[in-house]
């Protein structure tokens, strides 16, 4: 039985939709410049002609704690939208603040296991310090792609699933020797497989985190 032309095209671009994009992963290993591994730097993919569905969200929490005089994490990663918590984890008081101009705030002194939040509404780089402790400082990244990933301590970062073809690689790290500490370079993402990377950045010293009290 012969089927009726408007039923198979409506068959076809329901398979069409249901049917899995092309997706590859990228490995990427860091180094600086001396072949040190190289943690804690931003690695982020945007593919051409991608268009997120919906909020981004990543798996780790939006959390920049306050702890032994420091925060934790060093650098963290949130979506445009995010809400940040900043609990202080110390017996003491602290000031956090930002003067940073993807978002400036200030959250006044307060006290041990009191949290504060911030919503982050648009990318950029937001730089983190104490008014009370002038070592506190971190970095939290906030991005519009949902292929984001910070490299680990081995300097590794991998994104899984990414659309298959052409895409912007963006490295970024607070003590890059680079224009907004940011480098760029295109890509062809694969539609099957990894695509593999090793990276040697041009990075200065990062200022002593002493922490403790």
């Amino acid at each position: 039985m012969r089927l009726p032309a408007p039923f198979l095209t409506a068959l076809f671009w329901a398979l069409a939709i249901a049917a899995p994009a092309s997706a590859g992963d990228l490995s990427v290993m860091l180094a600086t410049a001396q072949g040190k591994p190289l943690a804690n730097a931003v690695v982020m993919v945007r593919p051409q002609g991608f268009a997120p569905r919906g909020p981004i969200r990543f798996p780790w929490p939006y959390r920049m704690a306050q702890r032994d005089m420091q925060f934790e994490p060093f650098v963290l990663i949130v979506p445009v939208g995010a809400e940040v918590a900043f609990p202080n984890l110390d017996p003491f008081k602290h000031h956090v603040y930002s003067f940073s101009a993807a978002h400036a705030f200030e959250l006044k002194l307060y006290g041990r296991e009191e949290t504060r939040t911030v919503k982050f509404d648009k990318p950029g780089v937001i730089a983190l310090g104490c008014n009370i402790h002038d070592d506190m400082t971190a970095f939290i990244r906030v991005v519009d792609t949902p292929f984001a990933i910070k490299s680990t301590a081995r300097g590794e970062a991998v994104i899984r699933d990414i659309p298959a073809g052409p895409a912007t690689l963006t490295i970024w790290y607070p003590f890059l020797k680079s224009k907004g500490a940011e480098v760029s370079r295109q890509v062809v993402v694969p539609a099957t497989g990894a695509l593999s990377l090793a990276i040697a950045l041009d990075v200065r010293a990062p200022p002593l985190r002493r922490g403790g009290y």
